[in-house]
């Protein structure tokens, strides 16, 4: 019986690594899972023969150029697999119609790829596991666990559930930050057409009154002044700011920071929040219900939350079910959830419901971000209306104090006459 080398994660989220024998990887795969490791590489040891599962594809990554696979892509393609497979169409016959009909190059690529690796003996998320920047661990998970199970086109369905969840809310975020993002582009370059243009014109007039000019006209023209003559280095500057937040937002440390001030930041942090936990209840609820248990699925859902502050929280919670404590001692503990939802997981965990509960707790929170969305507009407008109030009096008394000083000086002089 050939042999299999493995690398996986056991249930506190450790990778482990080890050779077993097996009729095929996808029967090595088998043995993981039933020992509570979820496989993330099954490659056949170097001098085994051939195996009927094969081994593991090599990983493609999306070249540059080419377009990306998006959440609404991922969609059709769930509920399409549902279709089909609950008709009773074979999977290689059916990813040849996704592959001939997919609007998008990268996917029609992609399934080619793994109707090919289903067509050399090998099983369906092990081919797809090769397609990580397409398919991500959690739903290649999900597909492991409809094979197992031999649920499949109930996973599929899921998933699209799951993918809709998702797109619908990024999508009204999106739309309820786009006003604020056009305010405040279209301010950044009026300020920059200001400064560029507009006061260097004015300053070229109030010298020619040989006048001590007043202090808010002069704290402008010294502005104006640094911007037509360090624009670059400032330009520089940004950039180099950019850059170096990517850098440490890459870090794992700076990737924890951050996601953990996204969440205590003004008018946005909460609704963050209730959105990162209703994708961890939606996903917590698909998993269940797709048969994992409840530590190998935290610790799949971890993976899903994007957020390393609430993913450590997740991984506390696993690890305290692991040493025998209840859902919803583990749940308290993060200090993340909120009383009631709290209430619910106690209900769903007595009654032995908790996947439906999870469900329900992903409804709710979805409510409260379709209302925190909805209200989004309205409490930055007026912290955007007092910045362009305090920038046009800035601008207002600069340009005008001069002037009037001069009206002044003036009436006076024609009084003295």
């Amino acid at each position: 019986m050939p042999q299999f080398a493995y690398q996986g994660r056991n249930a506190r989220g450790e990778l482990v690594k080890g050779v077993l024998e097996g009729a095929s990887s996808g029967a090595v795969a088998d043995q993981l899972f039933s020992t509570g490791i979820t496989p993330v590489h099954i490659n056949e040891a170097s001098g085994g023969a051939p195996a009927a599962g094969g081994a593991a594809p090599k990983r493609r990554e999306i070249r540059f150029g080419e377009p990306k696979v998006e959440l609404a892509d991922l969609m059709l393609f769930s509920r399409q697999m549902h279709t089909l497979l609950k008709s009773g169409v074979p999977i290689i016959r059916a990813l040849a119609g996704l592959q001939e009909s997919s609007q998008n190059p990268t996917l029609a690529k992609v399934v080619g790829e793994v109707r090919d690796g289903l067509e050399s003996g090998r099983e369906l998320s092990l081919c797809m596991r090769a397609h990580q920047k397409v398919f991500s661990s959690f739903m290649v998970n999900m597909v492991r666990v409809g094979e197992m199970t031999g649920r499949l086109d109930e996973v599929f369905l899921r998933l699209y559930d799951f993918f809709a969840f998702e797109k619908k809310m990024s999508d009204d975020i999106r739309a309820a930050l786009r006003y604020p993002m056009f305010v405040m582009i279209a301010l950044a370059a009026a300020m920059f057409i200001v400064n560029i243009f507009v006061v260097p014109a004015f300053a070229k007039m109030f010298a020619s009154f040989k006048t001590e000019l007043p202090l808010m006209t002069r704290i402008l023209i010294g502005t104006s002044d640094a911007f037509v003559a360090y624009w670059w280095l400032m330009l520089i500057a940004i950039i180099a700011a950019a850059a170096g937040f990517r850098l440490y937002t890459a870090s794992p440390k700076g990737r924890y920071s951050w996601d953990w001030l996204k969440l205590k930041l003004p008018v946005v942090g909460s609704l963050i929040h209730k959105a990162t936990l209703a994708r961890f209840s939606r996903s917590f609820a698909l998993a269940g219900k797709s048969g994992v248990p409840i530590v190998q699925g935290l610790a799949l859902v971890a993976e899903v939350v994007d957020n390393a502050y609430l993913e450590s929280r997740i991984l506390q919670m696993r690890d305290g079910i692991e040493r025998g404590e209840s859902i919803l001692r583990t749940a308290v503990a993060t200090g993340v959830f909120d009383p009631v939802v709290l209430q619910m997981v106690a209900v769903g965990e007595e009654t032995g419901e908790i996947d439906d509960l999870m469900g329900e707790i992903a409804d709710m929170y979805e409510r409260e971000v379709t209302i925190e969305v909805e209200g989004l507009t309205a409490k930055i407008e007026p912290i955007l209306l007092v910045f362009m109030g305090i920038l046009v009096l800035v601008l207002a008394l600069g340009v005008f104090l001069p002037m009037w000083d001069m009206a002044s000086a003036a009436r006076g002089g024609g009084g003295a006459r």
